[in-house]
């Protein structure tokens, strides 16, 4: 089971006006961490396009647990706890420099075509492409590294 991870740092366009990072940046380095899963397995965005689908969201959860300040470097691990045929849940972990667990979220998405707009269905070699990131409920919660996801 792999686990996708990569550092940003936090810069003075990330900070809100009580002095740590914004809420809605999570959510922007979210989708770095969602585009980076989709380059690592063969299906960047522009290619998924071409296809005729695309990535959308159906619903975000983020949980903050200690702020992050100008200048720290987030290490961002991200993983998928759930792939249905058309949806996935995605988890989320950003730490602090110090490696304290800043916040923890999860995301819903599915892939819709891109005419329609309705759900398509992932073909059997595209879902396999994800499978090295799926890691069942059991696995995260051993790590202690899932949070509540929707049942």
């Amino acid at each position: 089971m792999q686990r996708l991870s990569f550092e940003l740092e936090v810069y003075s366009f990330h900070i809100d006006f009580i002095g740590h990072v914004n809420n809605s940046i999570y959510i922007q380095w979210m989708e770095v961490g969602r585009t980076k899963l989709l380059e690592a397995i063969g299906m960047p965005t522009h290619k998924i396009f071409e296809q005729g689908f695309a990535p959308v969201l159906v619903q975000t959860n983020i949980t903050y647990k200690t702020p992050l300040y100008l200048g720290e470097l987030v290490q961002v691990s991200m993983w998928i706890s759930e792939l249905k045929n058309a949806s996935a849940i995605m988890q989320f972990c950003f730490h602090n420099s110090q490696k304290i667990l800043a916040a923890e979220a999860w995301q819903k998405g599915l892939f819709v075509d891109r005419e329609t707009m309705r759900p398509r269905r992932l073909r059997p070699e595209e879902r396999s492409l994800f499978l090295p990131y799926v890691h069942s409920k059991n696995d995260a919660q051993d790590s202690n590294s899932l949070i509540g996801t929707p049942s």
